[in-house]
Formats: structure tokens, sequence, C-alpha cells
């Protein structure tokens, strides 16, 4: 597998991470997508310890990518306009520690795009509060449970259903798809 040498991995909290899914999926370059559990204390957390918030785990996904054909800037080109950075206590109708944002770094390199790409969202105008997003060294990384694996794909009712009863779609439309 010469191939998997040069592949990297991200790791992105955006709240649930059923909606975060979907818009890295099939791009090119994107060689998988994990929804899973990372930033805590807790070893292999299941999803219903990780949910009631005490573990400090976020719901997050790692991809893996292929940065030649899928440059990190991208990924987080992409990340951005799928969450609400101003949000300290989570994402949309899912409250709590483990659905806020962040961007979980794998190397130096990712670190300092990471951080620039905050600043010119904050210096965007886009908000009118601050970009709360952490910034953080990435950790141990585990899978949730196979039924949250693709659910958009295995769920597609349910998962369109979510984004609009959450209000994230409502909440892109309105400040990440307008002219700023």
């Amino acid at each position: 597998m010469k191939e998997d040498k040069h592949l990297e991995k991200a790791t992105f909290a955006g709240g649930c991470f059923w909606c975060m899914v979907k818009p890295f999926d099939e791009m090119p370059g994107i060689h998988g997508i994990i929804s899973g559990y990372t930033g805590g204390h807790v070893e292999k957390p299941s999803y219903e310890e990780v949910k009631k918030g005490t573990t400090g785990h976020y719901e997050a996904v790692e991809i893996t990518f292929d940065p030649v054909l899928f440059p990190f800037q991208k990924l987080l080109d992409l990340y951005w306009p799928q969450i609400d950075p101003t949000d300290e206590g989570g994402q949309f109708f899912d409250r709590g520690s483990q659905y806020k944002t962040a961007i979980f770094f794998h190397n130096e390199k990712q670190r300092e795009l990471a951080e620039r790409s905050k600043k010119e969202v904050a210096s965007s105008g886009r908000f009118n509060k601050p970009i709360v997003t952490e910034i953080l060294p990435a950790s141990e990384f585990y899978a949730a449970e196979d039924y949250h694996q693709d659910f958009y794909k295995k769920n597609p009712e349910e998962y369109k259903q979510e984004r609009i009863d959450s209000g994230r779609d409502a909440f892109i439309e309105e400040n990440w798809r307008k002219d700023s």
C-alpha cells in the first residue's frame, strides 16, 4: 500500500457528527470518514456516555485524505460553512460540550492553517460575535458505533429531517450562503 504513505488525517468537531460526514464524503481525494469521539478523558467511550457530556469528548469526524488531491486548506474551507462558529454551548439544537466545534490538528502545518482560517472567519465581518471554535491538538479518536457511520446514507429521511429540525440548514443558508 505505497499509496497510503502520503495520506493524512483531519479531525473536525461540528456538533452532531451525522451532519459532518456528507459535506466531505465522496470528494476527490477523500479516502474515508469515520464518525466518532475525541478530546476526552474516557477510553473507548460509548455514544450513551458521550451524549451525557461527562467524558470530555467531542462528537467529531476523522477524515483520511490525500493532501495532493484535496489539501487541508480545502477541508477547512468546507468545514467552516457547516457550523456556527460563534456558539460556545454546542451546535443548533444539540447542546453541551460534546457538541462544541473544534479543529483538531495532526501536525504543525495543520495548526497554522487552522489558526489562519479562524482569523479569516473572525475578520470577515460575517458574524457579530467572537469565533469560539477551538483549535486543539489531535488525540485518540474512537470510532462511534456502526449505526452512526454513514448515517445520511442509511437513513436519508431521518438525516434530512434532523438538519431541518436542528436549524443547521437555515443557519447555513442565512450566514454562509449569502454574499458578504
